[in-house]
């Protein structure tokens, strides 16, 4: 087994108005958190998602990750742009019908939680083979698909662990690639 810690990107001004950016890609809020590697993760090979506000929370942390392609946010297809809230209040009972699909949720156009599991896991399983501890900058759809996956959780309902987004979360990857919590929330800012 092999450890894989994903951390979420810092914020952007987005994240703030609750706007869903999935491939669009703001840059990150002027006021960035100042965010520290923990030591556990001193050893590890970085990677982060193409994205600029990965990308720009690599820069902020003094890494210099490898770019992954497969890290990439969720695709919200048409929705990017838009909001959770006011998605519901102009689809209404439809929304919520697309929303009880859990893991097989998607925007038109988009991605699904599942979708994005069978994207990252062929990386796993790469990083597993490789036996390299691997610590990822990447995006919350990506972390919550992996928490589904390691935990069996079908994205309905509040998920199992309460996920802190200033914090590397631990996974142990299996050689195909299937993840195991090893510790969440490990913090970046304190």
């Amino acid at each position: 087994m092999t450890t894989i810690a994903l951390i979420r990107h810092m914020p952007t001004v987005w994240n703030a108005e609750g706007r869903l950016q999935g491939r669009l890609d703001p840059p990150l809020a002027p006021d960035r958190p100042a965010w520290r590697l923990p030591p556990e993760l001193a050893n590890y090979r970085f990677l982060s998602s193409p994205l600029l506000r990965a990308r720009m929370t690599a820069e902020c942390l003094g890494i210099a990750p490898q770019i992954e392609p497969r890290l990439a946010e969720m695709s919200w297809g048409e929705w990017e742009g838009r909001t959770l809230a006011g998605l519901r209040a102009e689809l209404g009972e439809d929304m919520a019908d697309l929303e009880a699909r859990g893991l097989d949720f998607h925007a038109p156009s988009g991605e699904s939680p599942r979708d994005v599991q069978a994207r990252v896991m062929p990386l796993f399983a790469e990083i597993a083979a490789s036996g390299m501890p691997t610590a990822a900058i990447t995006h919350k759809g990506v972390i919550r698909a992996v928490l589904a996956l390691a935990t069996g959780w079908n994205m309905l309902g509040k998920p199992p662990y309460r996920l802190s987004w200033p914090a590397a979360h631990l996974f142990q990857v299996d050689p195909t690639g299937h993840p195991a919590v090893e510790r969440l929330n490990l913090a970046l800012d304190g």
